[in-house]
C-alpha cells in the first residue's frame, strides 16, 4: 500500500511520528512519511493494520492509503 501525509491538511499533532517512528517523521511542526516508506508493506514485519490504525486516529485526517483518507 502506498502511504502519504498531506501537507496541506496536516496540523502537526505528531502522533504517526510517535507510534510509527520507522514509517513517519515529524519536522517543523508537521509529519510526513520516511523517504523509502511510501510504499508500506512491501518488507517483512510491516504492520499494515498499525499504519490503517494510525490513519484512522489521526487528528486531521492527513494520512492517505494509496491516495484516499482510510474514513472516506
Amino acid at each position: 500500500m502506498k502511504v502519504s501525509v498531506d501537507a496541506d491538511v496536516c496540523y502537526g499533532s505528531g502522533e504517526c511520528a510517535f507510534r510509527a517512528p520507522a514509517v513517519f517523521g515529524f519536522e517543523d511542526g508537521y509529519g510526513f512519511v520516511l523517504p523509502g516508506r511510501e510504499e508500506y508493506g512491501e518488507e517483512p514485519g510491516d504492520d499494515d493494520e498499525l499504519i490503517r490504525d494510525i490513519a484512522e486516529r489521526c487528528p486531521s485526517q492527513a494520512i492517505r492509503i494509496n491516495g484516499r483518507r482510510v474514513t472516506d
